[in-house]
């Protein structure tokens, strides 16, 4: 079996997923950027299908950037040219060529987290 990566995205001040939030997938190797997907977030804050799947993955560095400021200012949690969070980079690394990694983020209008889920 191959691994793959999924994300989500979770409203945590509303207490919602986020829907309609853009993703995109890099391969970053040194200071070079390769995209390789990009999706939105579905009505459970979640994409269709991985988003690099089991065909695709290989093991390296990788980010997801979510692209989060339109979403918080369309549910009135940022205003303004210049937003606290606008697009969040996660850089991280997939070392197991079977496993199944899930990246999510936790959003709130001043903060995120994500963690490594199953």
């Amino acid at each position: 079996m191959s691994g793959y990566l999924t994300t989500h995205v979770l409203d945590t001040a509303r207490g919602v997923p986020a829907q309609g939030i853009k993703i995109a997938l890099y391969r970053v190797s040194g200071s070079s950027h390769t995209k390789i997907a990009e999706t939105v977030t579905n009505d459970d804050g979640r994409t269709d299908s991985p988003i690099l799947p089991a065909e695709k993955f290989k093991t390296g560095t990788y980010e997801l950037v979510f692209f989060c400021g339109a979403y918080l200012e369309a549910n009135g949690q940022a205003s303004g040219d210049t937003k606290f969070l606008d697009e969040i980079p996660l850089r991280f690394g997939m070392d197991d060529a079977a496993a199944h990694y899930h990246v999510p983020l936790l959003l709130s209008p001043f903060g995120y987290s994500t963690y490594r889920g199953s």
